[in-house]
């Protein structure tokens, strides 16, 4: 029987390549997908991988052939971090990317991981429809950058010892938060923090690096953290922890494209979008159950405790993202009048 686990690490050795061709002598135009996670097949596998896939082929059936696509996961095209800049400068097309990674570059950006900001799926969904959705997409733009796909995960925490279920669970101990506000949090809470993209993690903590890391309920599946955790919180039941992690894409490379292309790629990366959270919430119940089965201990989180995180940030976190630009203050604010 082929498990999940199985279809992604057979998937793991090399990039998969999806062509999708009219059979003409008109060359597709060839789009390059990359994305940190591992590469499995439109049916199995991480959710983002999948979702990627059926990206790829919805705009190739869909644009009849003249759009094809080429998936790089496990960043084996470009290096995590380094995937938002390229895309800005047109060197990658389209990539499957935690927002908040980029906020070394963009620190507006952070406002994709604001520990206590976002404290459901349909909240975050809203934001798209809402003034903070259109204030976010323009400033993306004018970096050069184009929401394809909103999805949001929810995430929980993997420690190689005790559960880190309050903020005082936290201290003393070396703890990914994933994002700047994040580690800020967690400093309040006297941890000392590192920062790692959710692909270096198992290393990390493998090694001691790590005592525990907060990630998404996928990326705690998929990187096969309960090989090296001997604990689990769980994001299911409620959580604190909500990354933005949009399908983008170049917007240098999206203006080339004729108008009928540009209209295939926004139609399909918008319906992805219930795959995406989906897929997102299967695997915030699927996570305890890979965790129980290695032997951990999986803690829930509940409202009071996540209000306990929200706090700490609304005082040390929040405050410093706004004061870090004027679009970073607005963006807040907009995120903040987005009603549960």
């Amino acid at each position: 029987m082929i498990t999940r686990r199985h279809a992604i690490a057979s998937a793991l050795a090399a990039p998969a390549i999806l062509r999708f061709g009219t059979g003409t002598a008109h060359a597709a135009t060839t789009l390059k997908i990359s994305h940190q996670f591992p590469g499995g097949t439109i049916d199995k596998g991480d959710f983002r991988d999948r979702l990627c896939r059926m990206f790829a082929a919805e705009i190739g059936k869909r644009s009849g052939g003249e759009l094809a696509a080429e998936i790089y996961p496990n960043s084996s095209l470009i290096k995590t971090n380094a995937q938002f800049s390229a895309m800005r400068k047109g060197a990658l097309d389209v990539s499957l990317y935690p927002l908040t990674y980029a906020g070394g570059e963009l620190p507006e950006t952070n406002i994709g991981l604001m520990p206590g900001l976002v404290p459901t799926y349909d909240q975050g969904l809203k934001w798209k429809t809402q003034p903070i959705g259109k204030a976010l997409t323009d400033f993306l733009a004018d970096k050069g950058i184009i929401i394809l796909t909103w999805v949001w995960q929810a995430g929980g925490v993997a420690s190689r010892s005790k559960p880190i279920v309050a903020p005082e669970d936290a201290k003393g101990l070396k703890v990914r938060g994933g994002s700047r506000e994040m580690d800020m949090v967690l400093q309040s809470a006297g941890a000392a923090v590192l920062s790692l993209p959710s692909n270096e993690l198992y290393a990390a903590m493998q090694t001691g690096a790590c005592d525990a890391c907060l990630t998404s309920s996928t990326s705690l599946i998929s990187f096969r953290l309960e090989e090296v955790a001997k604990s689990l919180t769980s994001g299911a039941g409620a959580s604190y922890w909500f990354m933005f992690e949009p399908l983008l894409m170049s917007k240098a490379i999206f203006d080339k494209l004729p108008k009928n292309q540009q209209d295939v790629i926004v139609a399909v990366g918008a319906e992805m979008e219930a795959f995406g959270k989906k897929g997102a919430q299967d695997d915030d119940v699927e996570v305890a159950k890979v965790y129980e089965k290695a032997g951990a201990k999986v803690s829930p989180l509940d409202q009071a405790t996540v209000n306990k995180w929200r706090d700490i940030a609304r005082d040390t976190a929040w405050k410093d993202y706004a004061g870090k630009s004027a679009a970073a203050a607005n963006l807040l604010k907009l995120a903040t009048d987005v009603s549960a």
